[in-house]
């Protein structure tokens, strides 16, 4: 009997553990430029790549965003993101000074998440770009933090309450079943 509870306690775990990869959220698999290249002077565009196909947009309106903050915290144009299956585009004018630049983007995931972080990149030329108001809405500045999703870890909550739902009847089924010896 104890290895029957074993078996079904084990097998509740497997379940919820084994829940998390079906859940995962786009995650960027390349970029160009690449992250920490050195370039010569800005680039023209930059491309990025994810696992999964980024949603065009929601309700009409584009809700995938590139941004680029320069060495001094200041932005410069990035065009609209244009979306090709898992690659999403956005041209760039002339970059300013020289340093490290941060290519912030959110874009849409196809389970209807939003994803966002970012990439940096050193110009060792000064371009004769100017800067450009910063983006005033959170759509438009992308955090590059936690990868957008549900909490911290961008997992949902509802797979572990089902999870532990699961592991409590089979606990109690077990105890009853016990209890009957």
């Amino acid at each position: 009997m104890r290895r029957t509870l074993a078996a079904l306690l084990l097998a509740g775990l497997a379940l919820v553990l084994g829940a998390g990869p079906a859940l995962a959220h786009n995650v960027l698999v390349s970029s160009d430029p690449k992250e920490g290249a050195t370039l010569e002077s800005g680039p023209r565009q930059v491309k990025l790549v994810f696992d999964q196909p980024v949603q065009q947009s929601a309700g009409g309106a584009n809700l995938n965003t590139v941004t680029i903050t320069g060495p001094d915290g200041r932005h410069y144009r990035a065009e609209e993101a244009k979306v090709d299956g898992t690659a999403v585009t956005a041209a760039l004018d002339a970059l300013g000074p020289a340093g490290q630049y941060t290519v912030g983007y959110r874009i849409l995931s196809a389970d209807g998440h939003p994803v966002s972080g970012s990439v940096k990149f050193t110009v060792t030329a000064a371009g004769t770009g100017t800067p450009v108001a910063a983006p005033t809405t959170a759509a438009a500045a992308p955090a590059s933090g936690d990868g957008g999703g549900s909490g911290s870890g961008g997992t949902p909550v509802w797979p572990w309450i089902v999870g532990a739902v699961v592991l409590l009847g089979a606990g109690v089924g077990v105890a009853f079943r016990l209890g009957r010896g």
